[in-house]
């Protein structure tokens, strides 16, 4: 039983980096219709802004508030560079999607090349405080404080998203971009403030998972975005595009099974498990699990 426990916990905490993740990628999609391969580097660049700023800027550090300052740090680059991105590059390209991609493509792998050359292609040890790597008994199962932390951070985030989607002027233009794009520019809304939006609030959501999956690890590396990249647009896919509430649906369903399923059945078979559950979902619900919406 107790293993059971911790194997729900683990699949429940590597959910949550899945879906911190996914829920930027699947508003850029579902708002901006903007396949973006590059979003994996707004998770690199958030691990390496807090991996850097826990030995750098004065006041951060390794443990208590000095990780949260290296933390937001990270949070402020990712969403940064985010919105950079939208507004230099994939603004002049929104009726060009075959070029949306390209650029994307192109974009993620100068970004692995580019944390390389600065920081070198080997991981580095990233800063954890003590109590993350501390383990709480629950119902006899050992499990660790870091996969607790990954689960608790996601609430947040997604309780944020909802709050946001539901109750601010700019959460509403994102809902109904996402339902009908052409109807909101049609009232007179100017949509690109919302699309550079849902870029900053992606690039956000992606920092703080490269700054949590850092913790879970212990090391950073140039290319732990691009691994993480690829089961996220899994989750979008399941979930639907443009849905939140669907990608935390989704990333439940995809952290349990390709735990359970690496730990009975051998590892790398819940990767296969979990590509045939998209393939399910595609022939059964070819919109996702929740359609299209934004909440």
């Amino acid at each position: 039983m107790s293993t059971v426990i911790l194997m729900t916990v683990t699949g429940l905490g590597l959910a949550a980096l899945y879906f911190l993740v996914a829920s930027g990628l699947s508003l850029v999609f579902g708002l901006a219709d903007v396949l973006n391969f590059a979003h994996g580097l707004f998770l690199s660049v958030g691990a390496y802004a807090t991996w850097w700023a826990a030995g750098n800027l004065p006041g951060a550090g390794a443990e208590g508030w000095g990780f949260v300052l290296a933390v937001a740090f990270g949070v402020l680059a990712g969403t940064v560079v985010a919105a950079l991105v939208e507004l230099v590059m994939i603004r002049p390209l929104y009726s060009r999607t075959i070029e949306q991609v390209l650029v994307t493509v192109g974009l993620s792998l100068a970004g692995v090349a580019a944390l390389q050359a600065g920081f070198g292609a080997d991981p580095r040890p990233f800063p954890r405080p003590a109590w993350t790597q501390q383990v709480v008994t629950i119902a006899g199962a050992r499990v660790p404080m870091d996969r607790l932390l990954l689960i608790v951070a996601a609430l947040v985030v997604l309780g944020a998203l909802l709050a946001f989607l539901r109750w601010t002027r700019y959460g509403l233009i994102i809902r109904a971009g996402v339902e009908n794009r052409e109807m909101v520019t049609a009232l007179g809304i100017d949509v690109r403030k919302a699309f550079t939006l849902v870029f900053a609030i992606g690039g956000a959501a992606a920092a703080l998972a490269g700054a949590l999956a850092g913790v879970y690890s212990g090391s950073v590396s140039p290319t732990s975005g691009s691994s993480l990249l690829i089961f996220a647009f899994i989750v979008v896919v399941i979930g639907g595009m443009g849905s939140v509430l669907g990608s935390a649906a989704a990333a439940v369903a995809v952290g349990l099974l390709q735990q359970f399923v690496n730990y009975y059945g051998g590892s790398g078979a819940g990767d296969v498990c979990v590509v045939a559950l998209l393939a399910l979902v595609l022939l059964w619900r070819p919109a996702g699990l929740a359609g299209k919406a934004a909440a």
